[in-house]
């Protein structure tokens, strides 16, 4: 009993280590590939903070329960797991793997730890563990070399599950209904296929945005497919409350008005708060009746896992670490896995890389001397496992407020609207106001009839410019509409394009031309559900329609700050806007707003 077991593995690849890492510590994907089973998660917090992990899986007639230890990793160089077991054959399981680099490719180095239980976990060490894992490790690894130079469309070879004769049949009437919806925009064949044959990594949360960005397709015509998809039968949807520390889904619902208040993150042992703008992300994965995902972890922890942190090293109480690294530079936060002070700052290239301190009241990023090593120094009173991570972790994520300003999710899910009297904050929201210019003059002057169609064929007018811009026509309101944008560059080039296009819309109605008047804003409101659907509520709705009721027609307004904005302003800047001031019915004091002159002064 208690007798360890050792293997070294090595590897040699063409590639660079930058090529290899995102496959080789892709740790859940490459369980998958290697036909691992799925093990279930036990987080039990501690009165400290922090948070024992416990793995519980059955292989056959054998029972396994372990501790999982945090993975330690610096990106790109090497990453280690510890497993402590508590029921089963083994006693513990260590794996290292290494990055070294080697003329234009890389080594790779696996070191395998393991140490025996009982009788049968030495029987199985001394035989068949070690050249079992040698050969399924090392095709995999093969597998990982080739994807690295392009020779293999995806990581790992993978056999999905293959599908029902009647399921395919189905898949095959979704794609069509897709493409036939105006949503599909020629991908549908290509998402059905990903649903049948990804690995379940993949499609657990399918993300349109990183999706989009892997296909090399527009954001929003892979955001579209994805909610027809949904509203097909392909897909189903998801709201995800993310944790704000490990952003990892602690919270998960199908539908707005099943949303929670907040959510509690085990891993990191807080509780914290929904914010459409920063935490609630739609997500989408198969449809069970098409594809079912299993429940359970293929790994818990993994570089890959949580690609934004750059580095996660437990240090004991005391102990002070120095570590090979490159760091790009960028935006980035020191943190500990367990809850504590943090703090950010900008790494810039040419730098050295800072000093990392943490103690129990205060975490530091002071200058450093080296430029390719980054120390850590642990001056606590007890074992941390420090965290390095990139700021903007969000870029692929769909949250609430982006989404639910998109005209097509609006379209096919008006269904889904919050509880009533619930309300979610939105940290920025850009609101659209328009208004027909004398429209009451206008009825007269062509008769109730004809300007019903026409005041109806001006919100089709409007809502095409608006979809076109990734943004929602919210609601209408008389002749006027009120259009919400995520991206204030967004709303203003709607503004833009409706001025600059009524001449047309209007040259296919001789005698009734309209002239538009348009004002936008943007701030902080509040989500809620009026009239049975998703509205905003708050001064920057308000102000909003206070500007567009300065408009003279044919013109623009745009609230100051909205003009500032880093993506507005050189829109702006060949357009010579005028600044105004003016009092505004609800505000004290005058407001000071920018107008933008006729596109076509003659309209």
């Amino acid at each position: 009993m208690g007798k360890r077991y050792s293997r070294k593995y090595e590897w040699h690849f063409d590639a660079p280590r930058e090529k290899l890492w995102p496959s080789l510590a892709d740790t859940a994907r490459f369980n998958e590939a290697a036909g691992l089973p799925k093990h279930d998660i036990e987080e039990i917090p501690q009165e400290d903070g922090s948070v024992v992990y416990l793995g519980h899986v059955r292989m056959g007639p054998i029972s396994m329960s372990w501790r999982d230890w945090p993975v330690n990793w610096v990106t790109g160089e090497w990453f280690e797991h510890r497993r402590d077991f508590s029921k089963g054959p083994l006693k513990k399981l260590n794996a290292l793997l290494r990055f070294i680099p080697e003329g234009e490719g890389c080594r790779c180095e696996y070191y395998l730890e393991a140490e025996a239980a009982n009788l049968l976990g030495h029987l199985i060490l001394s035989t068949s563990f070690f050249k079992g894992a040698g050969k399924t490790f090392g095709e995999l690894a093969e597998d990982a070399g080739r994807f690295a130079v392009g020779d293999m469309p995806m990581a790992f070879r993978f056999q999905p599950p293959p599908p029902e004769p009647d399921v395919q049949a189905r898949i095959d009437g979704i794609v069509t209904t897709i493409e036939e919806s105006g949503h599909g925009h020629g991908l549908a064949r290509r998402l059905a296929d990903l649903v049948q044959s990804a690995q379940e990594v993949d499609l657990v949360h399918l993300r349109p945005v990183g999706l989009a960005r892997e296909w090399g397709e527009q954001e929003r015509n892979v955001i579209e497919l994805c909610l027809e998809a949904a509203r097909a039968g392909l897909l189903a949807l998801r709201w995800d409350v993310l944790c704000p520390r490990c952003r990892v889904p602690k919270a998960s619902v199908a539908s707005l008005d099943a949303l929670p208040r907040g959510a509690h993150c085990d891993t990191c042992n807080i509780d914290y708060d929904g914010d459409f703008s920063r935490n609630v992300e739609l997500s989408f994965h198969p449809a069970p009746a098409l594809r079912s995902i299993s429940a359970g972890e293929y790994c818990l922890f993994g570089p890959m896992s949580t690609p934004h942190i750059v580095l996660q090293l437990t240090l004991q109480a005391g102990e002070t670490r120095t570590e090979a690294m490159a760091l790009a530079p960028g935006n980035y936060r020191l943190r500990s896995l367990e809850p504590g002070p943090e703090v950010d700052f900008d790494f810039e290239d040419g730098q050295a890389l800072p000093e990392l301190i943490a103690d129990s009241e205060r975490f530091e990023a002071v200058a450093g001397s080296q430029r390719d090593s980054i120390t850590l120094h642990n001056r606590s009173q007890r074992p941390l496992t420090l965290v390095l991570e990139e700021r903007p972790w969000v870029r692929d994520a769909l949250t609430a407020d982006r989404v639910t300003a998109m005209q097509a999710f609006r379209d096919l899910f008006s269904d889904q609207v919050l509880r009533p009297g619930d309300e979610v904050e939105v940290k920025r929201i850009c609101l659209l106001f328009s208004d027909l210019q004398g429209s009451t003059a206008l009825y007269g002057a062509i008769g109730d009839a004809r300007a019903y169609h026409l005041v109806r064929d001006h919100f089709a007018f409007l809502a095409a410019i608006v979809r076109e811009n990734n943004g929602a026509v919210v609601k209408t309101i008389g002749d006027a509409i009120m259009a919400a944008f995520a991206d204030p560059a967004d709303a203003v080039r709607a503004a833009l394009a409706i001025q600059s296009k009524v001449e047309s819309f209007n040259a296919t109605r001789p005698g009734e031309g309209i002239v538009i008047k348009v004002g936008i804003h943007e701030g902080p409101s509040i989500a809620v559900t009026l009239n049975g659907r998703l509205d905003y509520f708050g001064s920057t709705v308000n102000m909003a329609a206070r500007l567009q009721g300065t408009s003279r027609g044919g013109d623009v307004v745009i609230s100051t700050n909205l003009a500032e904005d880093p993506a507005v302003a050189p829109l702006l800047a060949p357009l010579d806007p005028k600044v105004e001031t003016t009092h505004l019915k609800g505000f004290d004091a005058p407001v000071e707003f920018l107008r933008i002159a006729p596109q076509n002064p003659a309209v």
